[in-house]
């Protein structure tokens, strides 16, 4: 590969004046080189690279004397990691002395309504809270559920929740009852924080109904009757001093649990059945994050850290884990291009980031709409992070040349089912076009091809050889064997991870993913990533989004290209040339597809991720397993009998 070099550290003043906590800690480990040496460490001393980041770090709790309790050619999830040790998430956050005296959160409305908290007021309200928890017969081991918009409370109930021992999940505003009870009415939880309203590009939109039917139905199915309290928005809810009133004569004390003890329960994308309840420990979490954070993005306290997600997506909890690293947090909750598509930079100005996180989808509608950083101060902002599907090259181009060109854009990427990453960025790195940097700290990660044979030059299977401390504890409901979690990563090379991912290392040491491997494309045996395909279709300006799946065809597979087209725009034969050529020019010919279809919208889950396996259900009539984890299950009706298909 020959991509071109975007960004190098070397001649950044920017990356030179950084904490620098890579180099640092590399010499606290007594290990001289590189990034890439320091990973080789993490990855051939696991024991002592965690170990150690417990302590280097001043990680609050009683670390044990056992480390990692596994022996070769086991399951991860047979593997035990601090068994004898003992923390606490939340207490990790809180603990910090640097943050006193500072506003820690600021909360950005829509309407561009602010509210700042101190570290003093976080703490305060959180440790009232947890003293509600308990207040309201909340134990260690109970199920909490937030039903929250990314908001300060929606902090402030996890960490209450966490010091108390008590058990986290969370969905956002916008998922429906159907899809809430999918998730939720699994859990069997105790008590619901949620509001009165949320407000999505300037309209309000009650909840009131929505929560009494989740109510209702869970208690009709469950053991106990949810509690509720609604927590502010943008307005006081009186649920909340009340609720906090409830606490004033209980121990607002932080209980130190079991290192494995469970901390949060995370959902797959459910669009196979209902989602499966990934549960990921107090340890594994403050672990993971903290390598991701420290030493992966150089996070610390002079930084201003922002994350465009929601409370249903795995990037929020990774965005609270900033308080560990003692940065700020500027939270967004609403339409990121309300009212114009300049929303997120001007914010990005106004509060002065330095380490922002988007989807790859929203740097293409930044692009798509031509939003110029010179526009506004970005001074401070020293790394952009990208997730949620491959970034083109289309997408990096832009970032250098119309954001910023002194940053360093770290595509990343991981999933739910580790609440991490296996393949990150690092302000110690060059950026190269269309690359991801390198393979995390602590993941000692390798592609296999189909027989489980190692892939030195070539695209294949990524795959995790070696514990890690995020591995989930279990499925929520699984049995005692974890039968459920060994069929979800270890089936097909036993004794090592499968992700799902289609990768291919470059010799630099980066990555290019091309999608995920249940999705790629196999016209006359050839496999393709779709990802391949959506880089070259983002060329085309006509084009505001597109889908590719396999389609049985003549005894072979051929590929069908779905287009969402811009406003007044029609697929004409010259438009799908246009198209064709552009695959076809910067592919092969076996990328380019054998029809071109527009279509009015495409299917996302709740978690905006656009659904090729429900397209591919629906051009097959095939059986669509869950339809509650679309956020716009009304599209596929654009995919049914169609008789272009057929031609």
């Amino acid at each position: 590969m020959t991509n071109k070099l975007l960004w190098d550290p070397k001649q950044s003043a920017r990356a030179t004046s950084q904490a620098n906590h890579l180099e640092k800690f590399a010499e606290y480990l007594r290990v001289s080189g590189d990034y890439f040496q320091l990973h080789k460490y993490s990855v051939t001393n696991p024991e002592d690279f965690w170990s150690k980041l417990w302590d280097y770090v001043g990680l609050l709790g009683r670390k044990g004397a056992h480390v990692l309790s596994h022996k070769p050619g086991d399951d991860f999830c047979d593997s035990q990691w601090f068994n004898d040790s003992y923390i606490n998430y939340a207490e990790n956050i809180l603990h910090l002395t640097d943050k006193k005296g500072r506003d820690i959160i600021t909360f950005i409305s829509e309407g561009n309504k602010k509210t700042t908290i101190s570290y003093e007021e976080l703490h305060s309200q959180v440790l009232a809270c947890s003293a509600s928890l308990r207040a309201c017969g909340i134990c260690k081991g109970d199920v909490v559920v937030g039903w929250l918009a990314n908001c300060p409370y929606a902090i402030v109930a996890m960490l209450a929740t966490a010091r108390v021992g008590a058990i986290w999940s969370s969905c956002s505003p916008d998922f429906g009852v159907a899809a809430i009870l999918d998730r939720f009415g699994q859990l069997n939880p105790k008590l619901i924080f949620t509001h009165e309203y949320y407000s999505y590009k300037g309209k309000k939109f009650s909840m009131e109904e929505g929560i009494d039917s989740v109510v209702a139905k869970i208690s009709s199915t469950q053991d106990v009757v949810p509690d509720v309290v609604k927590v502010p928005f943008l307005e006081s809810a009186g649920d909340w001093e009340e609720f906090l009133a409830k606490g004033k004569e209980q121990s607002d004390a932080a209980i130190e649990v079991e290192f494995n003890h469970p901390l949060f329960i995370m959902f797959s994308s459910g669009t196979t059945g209902k989602p499966k309840c990934i549960v990921h420990s107090h340890g594994g979490v403050t672990l993971k994050h903290t390598a991701e954070l420290f030493l992966n993005t150089d996070l610390s306290s002079k930084d201003t850290l922002f994350y465009f997600t929601t409370c249903g997506w795995m990037m929020w909890n990774w965005m609270v884990s900033g308080l560990l690293c003692g940065a700020k947090l500027v939270l967004y909750d609403g339409n990121p291009f309300y009212p114009d598509a300049s929303r997120l930079l001007k914010l990005w100005s106004d509060e002065r980031v330095s380490v922002a996180g988007v989807s790859a989808k929203l740097i293409e509608g930044l692009n798509k709409c031509a939003v110029a950083g010179e526009d506004y101060n970005l001074e401070d902002l020293r790394m952009i992070c990208s997730t949620g599907s491959p970034l083109s090259t289309e997408g990096y181009n832009y970032v250098y040349e119309n954001i910023s060109k002194d940053l360093c854009l770290a595509s990343i990427s991981g999933g739910t089912d580790i609440l991490g990453c296996f393949v990150m960025g690092s302000p110690s790195l060059p950026v190269y076009c269309g690359e991801i940097q390198a393979a995390t700290m602590g993941m000692d990660i390798a592609i296999y091809d189909e027989q489980g044979a190692e892939v030195s030059d070539g695209k294949g299977e990524l795959v995790c050889r070696t514990p890690f401390p995020s591995v989930p504890i279990m499925f929520w409901g699984d049995d005692s064997n974890k039968s459920a979690l060994r069929s979800a990563y270890f089936s097909k090379f036993p004794g090592v991870w499968t992700h799902g991912d289609y990768i291919e290392k470059t010799p630099r040491g980066g990555y290019v993913i091309y999608g995920r491997s249940d999705n790629t494309l196999n016209p006359g045996g050839v496999r393709i990533g779709t990802a391949e395909i959506y880089r070259q279709v983002e060329k085309v300006e006509q084009v505001i989004d597109s889908l590719a799946v396999g389609q049985q065809w003549l005894d072979d597979t051929r590929i069908v290209l779905f287009v969402v087209l811009r406003a007044g725009i029609t697929l004409d034969d010259a438009l799908i040339k246009i198209i064709k050529d552009t695959i076809r020019d910067n592919t092969s010919p076996r990328h380019v597809p054998a029809r071109v279809i527009a279509v009015p919208d495409l299917p996302r889950t709740i978690s905006g991720k656009i659904s090729e396996q429900a397209v591919r259900c629906a051009i097959h009539a095939m059986p669509i397993n869950n339809l509650n984890a679309l956020a716009n299950p009304e599209s596929l009706e654009s995919f049914k009998d169609l008789e272009q298909l057929e031609s």
